[in-house]
């Protein structure tokens, strides 16, 4: 019989829960323990979602030689100094995103990360997803022609609230970093680096963008207009213009969906379904990786991260939003 790997957590909150949900459909994948500064609020999330032990210090939990893998699942402000902290202890890594908040800190993550020979991977769930490698398989083929055009946004209303993370300077709030981030991911993933990026946002009472906007442009002519919201629902669509095809991925297309592909022949579809959130294709990846002795993923690499946080400090920089 093959091992479990055992998971340990920090940060007790939504997205845990979401992860631990799917971590169940995850073969020989055990949710061990959980930490938070708060130790009541770490032990009521152990009794909710079935973990061994809590913990009321991070520092406590690395110590616990069964901890094989942590998920680190803070806001992003905190992942820096969180993902040092259990690297250093020799602990495996899956860090949710943002990765951190700059590229300075994404370079410090993944030297300590080879300093200690020790897994690390941005928790980027998208290159995972089974629609996301159907679309890119058909992408790849060249079967339609190449990509002319890509249109992709993410938004949801969340009502103003000064002490939400969602709108905390001091927490890395804003619409880029905690949605925006999925279809600049997409661009980046399927048409690659742009050479020239656009960018415009509306910033809020915080001081944190509620709205952004993004353009890349490409050598070929292709371009990507990006979208992000926290102020209103949005479609939250993807739409793919080839040159013989155009392919759409329904609502919410960075979750399990379902893929339109129109052609002049006519429209074919087809739907991903998955048993709990879809964090389970991610965490299998981290434990095949860990099988294997890896300490880097060959999905969502290092550079794939230095990519995605390079292209993100950019943004900031157009929209002139600091943290």
């Amino acid at each position: 019989m093959t091992p479990k790997i055992n998971w340990g957590i920090i940060g007790p909150g939504k997205i845990a829960k979401k992860f631990t949900a799917s971590l169940r459909e995850v073969e020989d994948a055990n949710l061990y323990a959980v930490a938070s500064r708060n130790l009541q609020r770490a032990e009521e999330f152990a009794k909710e979602n079935g973990a061994t032990k809590a913990y009321g210090s991070y520092e406590e939990m690395l110590r616990d030689e069964e901890v094989d893998v942590v998920y680190v699942a803070t806001p992003h402000v905190f992942h820096h100094a969180q993902t040092l902290l259990c690297l250093r202890h020799k602990k495996a890594v899956l860090c949710e995103k943002p990765f951190a908040i700059n590229r300075q800190q994404v370079e410090e993550m993944i030297t300590t990360a080879k300093e200690n020979n020790v897994f690390l991977m941005e928790a980027m769930w998208t290159p995972f997803l089974p629609h996301i490698k159907y679309l890119c398989e058909i992408l790849d083929s060249g079967k339609y022609g190449k990509v002319k055009y890509l249109s992709a946004d993410f938004g949801f209303y969340f009502p103003f609230d000064e002490n939400s993370r969602l709108f905390r300077k001091s927490l890395g709030g804003g619409s880029l970093l905690d949605i925006g981030i999925y279809p600049v991911f997409l661009a980046l993933h399927t048409l690659g680096l742009p050479e020239k990026v656009e960018a415009t946002a509306q910033m809020g009472k915080t001081e944190v963008d509620e709205v952004c906007d993004v353009i890349f442009s490409y050598p070929n002519g292709a371009k990507a207009e990006l979208h992000s919201n926290v102020t209103k629902d949005t479609p939250t669509t993807a739409y793919f213009e080839l040159e013989n095809a155009s392919i759409k991925i329904e609502s919410k297309w960075h979750n399990p969906s379902t893929v339109v592909i129109t052609t002049a022949e006519g429209t074919e579809s087809k739907t991903f379904d998955v048993a709990s959130f879809g964090y389970e294709y991610e965490a299998r990846h981290v434990q095949e990786m860990l099988r294997q002795g890896k300490t880097e993923s060959d999905v969502m690499s290092f550079d794939k991260s230095r990519e995605l946080i390079s292209m993100l400090d950019e943004i900031r920089k157009k929209i002139r939003l600091e943290y």
